[in-house]
Parts: C-alpha cells; structure tokens; sequence
C-alpha cells in the first residue's frame, strides 16, 4: 500500500481504531498518525493498559483488520 493509499483509508483506519478503543480521540489518531509505538502508548495511557496488554490488543487488532497497517517509527 502506497502513501496515497494509505491516506486514502485514513478515516476508515480511525474509525476501526476508534471502534477497538472508544477513549482514544481523533486528535489522539491525528498525533499518532498510523505509527504504531504511539498508538500503544495512548491505548496504554487512554485505557489504564500495562504495555504488554497493550501489545496483545493491537497485535489481536491486526490479525483481524489485515487491510491495515502501521507505519514503522
């Protein structure tokens, strides 16, 4: 998937992001923008999670929303 793509799916990705984990804010998705160690560090934040449940979510979150992907940091 290419940038163009990828902003493309933008609102779609906040969406299912926002659906997983309903405290996280557009401006939370919007500072993060797709990098995964910052959305592990707001979910972890957001949602009271240690980091290694955090992992598990996301990584959970991932094999069922294959379709998207987080840029590396």
């Amino acid at each position: 998937m290419n940038q163009d793509q990828l902003q493309g799916n933008w609102l779609q990705f906040k969406g299912k992001v926002k659906e997983q984990w309903g405290k996280l804010t557009d401006d939370d998705l919007d500072v993060c923008a797709g990098r995964r160690d910052q959305l592990l560090g707001l979910i972890q934040q957001r949602h009271g999670l240690q980091k290694d449940e955090a992992e598990r979510q996301v990584m959970d979150w991932q094999k069922r929303n294959p379709s998207f992907f987080f840029e590396k940091s």
